[in-house]
């Protein structure tokens, strides 16, 4: 690896400790002179091949690959215990290197990811095949069985936005099924993936079976897709990255995929809603994460007759929400990830402004060090119009109205996209609720409520935006694979 400032061995050498003084330090040359964190090793073609044969002969010779179900979990629960008792310190990192606001980083990004590995951690002594009558072979007779076996190296890139809560949701699961792992984190977000590692170690997982690549998607990430030796990859970023990941994997040795991608989810809000709770919980499917959210609300549908009375209200909130230092409890809204995705935002806008739409609010930079961009409302949103069309993955609320009493014609337009990743509906009416979470085509519909994923409950998309599943027993499929056995006496 190059460019080595700041190195972080699995041997425990060297460690990230961030304290608080440090973490003041970090935090005053990021927002205020805005320098780098640190410096960290960028892999190269040859870093990925030794960490793909690390990881295979961790699987096929190691004692990962011998290792007793049970005492895989085990050593889950007690990577689970040591990530909560250093939760502070990953939020402290995740909120440096991210931008996320604290308090958000200490329950979601961090929280989430060790209820995910506890979670996993649960499953591993419960993966089982069953057995299958068949046709017996008279006179003699037939058994058929089928066994769940662990795939063997797999291969995971994780995008920006949630930099340890995306590791773990793909991770936990690997891990449980009995794989081994070779992580490429998003070249902007490496810090929490590096302590992750790090605590691994300390956790007593053997060596080879986490190997976290800090690089670029050009180099590691298009290797690790053509490498032979890798038999499974786990993807989670844009549509246009996800689809050159399955040709390189299809081309080099027909991996198996998995692939959460885009989205523009809607969000349909009828007027017999409960209209606090709707504005409460629309503005949070929209600015949560300061919009830098996969299941992101793209779009608002408002039904005409509440249209003008839910704008007043969110702009409402909007203008007592509280810009500033990610560090500060108090903050409600923390800067952009990084200088080129901020550039867009105003980009998207702009584009926004000239096509037509009405900008309430917000649409620009914020005047003050650090890649802060003001929470945004666009109503009057046609459907032609580029915003309506395509995600802006940050603070951006595009409101369109629909007419009392249309539900069909919402419901078309809702689902007039190439995205299907998430979805929503408020209503008091449970039988409109059933009917519409019954015809929006996205993987997910949030009734009277949004951004409620759990460790339990499986998170993927339909269409364009991929497929497979992370969270829940169903991900453990996507990194499983079945032998049937028939044995005849």
């Amino acid at each position: 690896m190059s460019n080595i400032t700041v190195q972080f061995n699995l041997d425990l050498s060297v460690s990230l400790i961030v304290s608080s003084l440090l973490a003041v330090a970090l935090i005053y040359l990021l927002f205020v002179f805005l320098q780098p964190i640190c410096d960290v090793s960028l892999a190269q073609i040859s870093d990925v091949d030794r960490a793909v044969a690390a990881a295979k002969e961790a699987f096929e010779q190691g004692e990962w690959g011998k290792m007793n179900p049970r005492d895989r979990g085990r050593l889950i629960y007690k990577l689970a215990d040591l990530m909560e008792q250093h939760q502070e310190e990953l939020a402290t990192i995740e909120t440096i290197d991210s931008g996320a606001v604290y308090t958000l980083a200490l329950k979601t990004h961090v929280g989430m990811s060790i209820q995910t590995f506890r979670y996993f951690a649960g499953w591993c002594d419960k993966i089982q095949g069953s057995t299958i009558p068949i046709n017996q072979a008279r006179p003699n007779r037939n058994l058929t069985f089928t066994k769940k076996e662990p795939i063997g190296v797999c291969a995971i890139v994780i995008p920006w936005n949630y930099p340890l809560m995306m590791l773990a949701w793909k991770t936990a699961a690997c891990l449980a099924a009995g794989n081994t792992v070779v992580l490429k984190p998003a070249q902007v977000t490496p810090l929490t993936a590096l302590k992750f590692a790090e605590l691994g170690t300390r956790a007593g997982l053997p060596k080879g079976v986490i190997n976290i690549l800090p690089g670029s998607g050009a180099v590691v990430g298009q290797r690790l897709s053509d490498h032979p030796d890798v038999r499974k990859l786990g993807f989670t970023g844009s549509t246009e990255i996800g689809k050159q990941i399955m040709k390189s994997c299809a081309v080099s040795n027909v991996k198996k995929v998995s692939l959460e991608l885009g989205g523009k989810s809607p969000l349909i809000i009828f007027s017999d809603c409960d209209m606090d709770k709707a504005v409460r919980m629309g503005m949070s499917s929209v600015f949560f994460n300061k919009g830098e959210n996969c299941i992101a609300a793209g779009r608002l549908f408002v039904e005409d007759s509440i249209h003008d009375q839910f704008v007043k209200k969110v702009v409402e909130e909007v203008k007592k929400m509280k810009i500033g230092d990610p560090l500060d409890r108090s903050t409600d809204h923390g800067p952009q990830n990084h200088k080129a995705h901020l550039d867009k935002l105003v980009e998207y806008c702009q584009i926004g402004v000239k096509e037509g739409a009405t900008l309430v609010c917000g649409g620009k930079q914020v005047k003050r060090p650090g890649f802060f961009f003001e929470p945004t409302v666009f109503t009057d949103v046609q459907d032609h119009m580029y915003i309506a069309k395509e995600e802006s993955f940050g603070p951006v609320m595009i409101i369109s109205k629909f007419k009392s009493g249309d539900l069909d014609d919402v419901l078309r337009r809702a689902n007039a996209t190439e995205y299907g990743l998430a979805s929503g509906v408020f209503t008091r009416d449970i039988s409109k609720a059933l009917y519409v979470s019954e015809r929006l085509d996205a993987g997910t519909v949030f009734v009277n409520t949004y951004n409620k994923t759990d460790v339990a409950s499986p998170f993927g998309g339909f269409k364009q935006s991929g497929y497979g599943k992370d969270l829940g027993q169903e991900a453990l499929n996507e990194y499983l694979k079945t032998k049937a056995v028939t044995i005849e006496y």
